[in-house]
């Protein structure tokens, strides 16, 4: 492994895997051969620990570290140690639902085993097969804060996506919380102090292991904290130019080429 790299880490959606594909035969050697090295081998995602539980059972894969909930949450998955860290207030939450209202998106939120949503669509039904989540629709909106979580997520149609991001760059949030794109059509709100990158280096610091030899893959907004911390930070050919903009190097391939692999193969194995 060039630069002396001791942990791998690896957004999933779009980056590992095309959303609600299974785990690559290719990728999954490599993930193999990493441990075997002794190469620590961790996910960061914008889901709860409990959907990466499911997603890597079925890969039939194991891994040292799972990143949650874009930052919210971090397991030590070889001594099965969680760690929770910043939520989303009630009144945050509500204050969200109020200003996406023009951007005609569906609100949702992640309960234990369940994906609550105000409109029970395809794309929502989709999400919560691939993660083995019933889902719960709601008509009161008030549902959604009656208690502090750690994020809200709202689905727009892609067309639209330009015009929320534009609007939150014009208008920043004077709130402890931010908003970014995580998908084409998926923009979420968190507490401003979590982050990706805050729980890698949480998670780094429990491990003695520096920075500089550590290597993040990502592909959109949320991925960013974590690229800009590791000493070396990877976006997809099919990320976003923002994420471009902070990676040391940009994949030949995109993630529907399984271009997180043929990286992995060409340039660290």
């Amino acid at each position: 492994m060039k630069k002396n790299i001791k942990f791998v880490v690896c957004d999933i959606d779009n980056t590992l895997i095309v959303p609600h594909a299974s785990l690559s035969k290719p990728a999954k050697k490599i993930i193999e051969l990493l441990r075997a090295k002794g190469i620590l081998f961790g996910l960061a995602s914008g889901r709860p620990l409990e959907d990466l539980d499911f997603m890597i059972e079925n890969w039939g894969i194991d891994v040292d570290m799972m990143i949650g909930m874009n930052g919210s949450s971090l397991r030590d998955c070889r001594t099965n140690q969680e760690y929770s860290y910043y939520m989303m207030k009630p009144e945050w939450i509500k204050e969200t639902i109020d200003l996406m209202k023009p951007f005609h998106g569906n609100p949702i939120i992640y309960e234990p085993g369940v994906v609550v949503c105000v409109k029970e669509d395809e794309m929502v039904q989709v999400s919560a097969s691939s993660s083995n989540r019933k889902v719960k629709k709601v008509d009161d909106l008030s549902y959604l804060y009656r208690t502090e979580n750690a994020k809200i997520m709202f689905r727009v149609p892609e067309s639209e996506m330009a015009d929320v991001e534009a609007y939150f760059k014009a208008h920043p949030i004077q709130s402890g919380y931010e908003g970014f794109k995580t998908q084409s059509t998926l923009y979420e709100f968190a507490n401003k102090h979590t982050n990706k990158g805050f729980a890698l280096k949480k998670y780094c610091e429990l491990k003695q292991i520096p920075a500089y030899q550590v290597m993040a893959f990502g592909d959109t907004s949320n991925d960013n904290s974590m690229l800009a911390y590791s000493g070396l930070g990877v976006c997809m050919k099919n990320g976003s130019q923002d994420t471009k903009s902070v990676a040391d190097i940009i994949t030949k391939k995109p993630c529907d080429q399984d271009g997180w692999a043929d990286f992995m193969m060409g340039y660290a194995m």
